[in-house]
């Protein structure tokens, strides 16, 4: 290294970060997502303009696939979701702790990384709901049953095709009222 380049990097070193000029951010408020995750992973969104839209997304693998493509299916579904939805702002999802399966819980483990490290980069908020807190939230009793929480949604005028969806937008709403479980 030449005197020239020893003395450049030492005057980079000693020179305050504070020196560069602060960009400029504009404070808008994005999206929340509520995800019901799974092989048939249930989401709602609340867009910026407050509108509800929900549906589901299957990540079933087709018998040529490796292990691993129902992962980067997920991520890529994120990416474009957030791309077509705006920005997001926060994600919630269902915490489970308990499964039906080992397999179940393998599948579950891996697309909740998958969303973790995704929010983690993309500087996303993200918390976990338990499970009996949505279903008291939608019907009353922590331990209703999936038709219960399906008819509290109907109720509230959605129309969730399965209980996918329903817990989505459950969740969607316990994060909207609750303002993500602050008091």
């Amino acid at each position: 290294m030449n005197q020239n380049c020893l003395a450049a990097a030492a005057d980079a070193v000693a020179a305050p970060l504070a020196a560069k000029p602060a960009a400029v951010r504009t404070i808008t408020r994005g999206a929340t997502l509520a995800i019901d995750i799974g092989t048939s992973t249930g989401w709602a969104l609340r867009a910026c303009d407050d509108y509800i839209s929900s549906g589901t997304v299957s990540f079933k693998p087709s018998r040529y696939d490796g292990g691993g493509m129902r992962f980067l299916r997920f991520r890529r579904w994120l990416e474009e979701f957030e791309e077509q939805a705006g920005p997001i702002e926060a994600v919630y999802f269902e915490e489970v702790r308990r499964h039906a399966g080992n397999d179940a819980a393998h599948i579950h483990g891996g697309l909740l990384a998958v969303l973790t490290a995704w929010c983690e980069e993309n500087l996303i908020a993200y918390q976990g709901v338990p499970v009996g807190t949505i279903k008291r939230f939608a019907t009353g009793k922590g331990n209703a049953d999936k038709a219960g929480v399906i008819d509290a949604m109907r109720a509230r005028g959605y129309a969730p095709v399965d209980d996918n969806e329903a817990d989505a937008l459950v969740i969607l709403l316990w994060a909207i009222e609750s303002k993500g479980g602050v008091r």
